[in-house]
């Protein structure tokens, strides 16, 4: 038996048996297509997944995953995990809506059939998002480092104490605040952990880095927007004796020791999400928040103005 030329990695749900049955059904249809199929070791232990055969199987931390396209069934938090999971293999996700709000997803349940044809015949584009990487030192060592692409979070890791941290950007002192933590975000994850913490929605097309306090005790603790090529850094302050985590998009995580300082910056290596429409930001803003625009007009302004044009 030849080996297809094409090859397609499913990432899904790893506790969703819906999510299971669907990708198997997913698979199905793409081996019916003449594409490879392979998934997670962690995907194919007692699933639907599983029984298909002629689904291989890679391992969870392989980057080096031979795949075309990420196919992922699941919520922002499972396009995350498949985000980790190809990180470095240039292959872009495209993502069908299990969940909630699901930001990060091109495509939702009811579309699946449409989307694994568009999948087979290539029928997508391709954008790139910016990622950030994150490096935790003290005394000059690196005790952490990793990446995220919606963002990455200081935060107190005991409810009853406050922490007391430093901002620094491009290498100048902004304030200190005694608060519950700092995410430092993409345009990406600003409609993630940095919209519920109060900062801006920006537009994925903007290059910027966001930092964005958390329940900030002080006169200035307003979100603010830098350029792309900044440099962002949270210190804990010495002599404060409550514990802090680093976060990278809520998944990976390291206790931070004391005097320890938080470095984020953008990443030379991008995140690509496959898309299905040229739909503009707006409208994927106001579906998946269910926004009221029950007032606008501007559809009618531009009907009009068309039929003036033409008289």
């Amino acid at each position: 038996m030849s080996t297809p030329s094409r090859r397609v990695l499913l990432v899904t749900h790893a506790s969703r048996p819906d999510a299971q049955e669907l990708a198997a059904g997913v698979a199905t249809r793409l081996l019916s297509a003449g594409i490879g199929v392979c998934a997670p070791e962690s995907d194919l232990v007692g699933t639907p997944l599983a029984a298909v055969e002629g689904v291989g199987a890679i391992a969870e931390h392989d980057h080096d995953i031979g795949c075309e396209l990420v196919c992922v069934l699941g919520g922002d938090g499972t396009i995350l995990r498949g985000a980790e999971i190809s990180r470095g293999s240039g292959a872009p996700l495209l993502g069908v809506n299990l969940g909630h709000v699901g930001f990060l997803a091109e495509a939702e349940r009811e579309d699946l059939d449409a989307t694994v044809e568009r999948i087979c015949a290539r029928d997508y584009t391709v954008e790139e998002r910016m990622t950030l990487d994150v490096r935790a030192r003290r005394n000059g060592d690196t005790v952490f480092s990793s990446w995220a692409l919606n963002e990455v979070s200081v935060e107190k890791a005991a409810r009853e104490r406050m922490l007391e941290l430093t901002v620094e950007i491009d290498g100048r002192p902004l304030s200190t605040w005694g608060c519950d933590g700092i995410v430092m975000a993409t345009p990406t994850g600003s409609t993630a952990y940095a919209f519920s913490a109060g900062g801006p929605v920006v537009w994925p097309d903007v290059e910027a880095l966001l930092l964005v306090p958390i329940s900030a005790h002080a006169l200035f603790s307003r979100p603010v927007v830098v350029g792309p090529q900044s440099h962002l850094a949270v210190q804990l302050v010495a002599g404060s004796d409550a514990s802090a985590v680093v976060w990278c998009d809520g998944r990976r995580a390291t206790t931070l020791p004391p005097g320890a300082q938080v470095e984020v910056e953008r990443s030379d290596l991008p995140v690509r999400l496959a898309r299905l429409s040229a739909d503009v930001f707006t409208d994927r803003l106001v579906g998946k928040f269910d926004l009221p625009v029950h007032g606008w007009r501007g559809a009618a302004r531009q009907r009009a103005a068309a039929e003036g044009a033409g008289s």
